[in-house]
């Protein structure tokens, strides 16, 4: 296939991909050393599952270890650098300095270096409720990339696909209470917060302990919801909330700052 229709071929199934909000990689060829069948630039799309969508970047010698390290990459969301190294090459470590090194079975006997970049959905932010801090918790989300789902009751969710992610707050303020919290509980949500004093979150614990939710599963509720900044207002309320959404979903992501002399 010509390079403009492959990329033609890439783009139209990264269109379809984001629109379903299902998770991919793209595989991109970086650097090469002696004979190798794909040249730096090429590029293949990979799915959750491992199948190659769309692209090329080599024969079976290589999709191998392409495959695996984009499965793990949408796994857990993070980008990798691989090297393929010929297999009679002398042994090098499995990773060093976050390169990860794989053997190379082509009868070529050339090197490769793979850039892999997962590219997950954006994180679902579910509100369950019609007070006014639903409402505004919505309206303050709306610029920090957020798959925003607002039900003012609730509501039935369904799997996520792999790599996605989903956060669920809990804002009915005595309107439904026990179905959202039931809701949030079964949606296999990374961030669950209920808008209630931490008294009113006790009464309710006891009952969904009673209906057969363990303590485990209780102490993943934020209640209150949000970050302590005295909030007041439902904006300050929304306000602190999404701050603390905002901090789980960051969580990990930030590497230490490097070390001056």
């Amino acid at each position: 296939m010509a390079p403009e229709l492959l990329e033609n071929a890439i783009a139209t199934a990264v269109a379809r991909l984001r629109e379903a909000r299902r998770p991919y990689a793209i595989a991109t060829v970086v650097r090469t050393v002696g004979a190798t069948a794909a040249k730096p630039g090429a590029r293949a799309l990979i799915l959750a599952d491992g199948t190659i969508a769309e692209g090329w970047v080599g024969g079976g010698c290589v999709r191998g270890a392409m495959t695996r390290a984009a499965v793990a990459a949408i796994g857990d969301g993070t980008p990798r650098l691989i090297s393929l190294r010929p297999e009679d090459e002398p042994g090098a470590p499995e990773e060093h300095q976050g390169i990860e090194f794989a053997r190379n079975g082509c009868p070529s006997k050339g090197s490769m270096d793979l850039f892999i970049e997962p590219v997950l959905p954006q994180p679902e932010l579910v509100i369950i409720g019609a007070s006014p801090v639903a409402r505004s918790l919505a309206a303050l989300a709306g610029s920090f990339s957020f798959d925003i789902i607002l039900h003012d009751s609730a509501i039935a969710l369904g799997p996520l696909p792999a790599g996605a992610r989903r956060m669920v707050v809990v804002a009915t303020q005595g309107k439904g209470d026990l179905d959202g919290l039931k809701t949030a509980l079964g949606c296999g949500a990374d961030y669950i917060g209920f808008v209630a004093s931490h008294r009113k979150f006790t009464t309710l614990a006891e009952t969904l302990h009673e209906a057969g939710a363990d303590e485990a599963e209780l102490a993943r509720i934020n209640a209150p919801a949000g970050l302590a900044i005295d909030a007041v207002t439902p904006d300050e309320i929304a306000l602190s909330i999404l701050a603390q959404v905002i901090k789980i979903r960051r969580s990990g992501q930030r590497r230490p700052e490097t070390e001056t002399a």
